[in-house]
């Protein structure tokens, strides 16, 4: 049955005020008021995750559509997701359910438990549970409780995130998460924050806590015309894999196509992908992967 969840991270402030640790953006959050993800409300100086056990989307689909391809290869995931996001990329191809709250304010998604996932992902015979679609982060209420009955069942747990969760996020997830894919989306600050909404230095933090904490790592990189589509930002890119995680850790370098705010925009070049692999490998990372072509 459905009920208001309170969120796990945030303090109370005076007058009602409350502050938001659940990601970077630290949202200061009015009585009556949501933050910047579109799911998250002040109830009476109380903060409500509004989109718990709402989910809006669910699947089945192999783990390298996550992409993952170096953990649990060959295997289903089964897949859940919210409605929200903390960022507002204006390439998104999935901004009916990851931006919709933040204009209609409404929390689409039929609730369905924690548990009824498990037995779902059980019955399809998946090996992990995929927190995907939409950014992860902003249900992780919904996600935590998943994710302890999934180890308790035998299920590995993936992540697809934008990597945009604070410390405190990061602290509680990580115990839990079997195998993470970030979208590491562009190098220059500046054009990171107009373009998305959020400071590419902490995606660049939170990457190294990630690896440093043992869980699998693969990155992907969408190559988006007039963001980072040239070969100097691509190497930025390179370099950071190279230097501050692992040679070891997979790459994906995918193909934008037109969509929400960028329909006017043509595909990716596919020559710039195939030249920013080549470009890789020279400078050692081992596995790089053309997605979206």
């Amino acid at each position: 049955m459905f009920k208001l969840k309170e969120a796990f991270l945030y303090e109370q402030l005076d007058h009602h005020i409350v502050r938001c640790h659940v990601c970077h953006h630290l949202c200061l959050i009015q009585n009556n008021e949501r933050g910047l993800c579109g799911v998250r409300e002040n109830i009476n100086g109380k903060l409500y995750a509004l989109n718990y056990g709402k989910t809006i989307s669910c699947g089945i689909d192999p783990i390298e559509k996550k992409p993952i391809y170096h953990y649990l290869s060959h295997t289903l995931a089964y897949s859940i997701a919210t409605v929200g996001c903390n960022f507002n990329c204006r390439w998104c191809q999935n901004w009916q359910i990851s931006q919709s709250p933040k204009t209609n304010k409404k929390i689409l998604g039929n609730y369905i438990s924690p548990k009824d996932h498990i037995q779902r992902a059980l019955i399809e015979s998946c090996s992990s549970i995929a927190y995907t679609y939409s950014e992860p982060t902003i249900f992780l209420e919904y996600a935590y409780d998943v994710m302890n009955l999934a180890h308790k069942n035998g299920l590995k747990n993936i992540w697809v995130s934008n990597g945009y969760m604070s410390n405190e996020t990061l602290s509680l997830i990580l115990p839990l998460v079997d195998a993470m894919n970030v979208d590491f989306k562009g190098f220059d600050e500046a054009k990171h924050i107009k373009y998305c909404g959020g400071s590419s230095k902490v995606v660049k933090d939170n990457l190294k806590t990630i690896y440093q904490y043992g869980v699998h790592l693969e990155i992907t990189t969408l190559v988006v015309p007039g963001f980072n589509d040239d070969l100097e930002e691509l190497e930025k890119i390179a370099d950071f894999i190279i230097n501050d995680l692992s040679l070891e850790v997979p790459w994906h370098i995918t193909r934008f196509y037109p969509a929400w705010k960028m329909t006017d925009v043509l595909p990716t070049d596919v020559n710039l992908l195939y030249d920013a692999k080549s470009m890789g490998h020279k400078k050692g990372i081992k596995h790089i992967h053309i997605g979206n072509v």
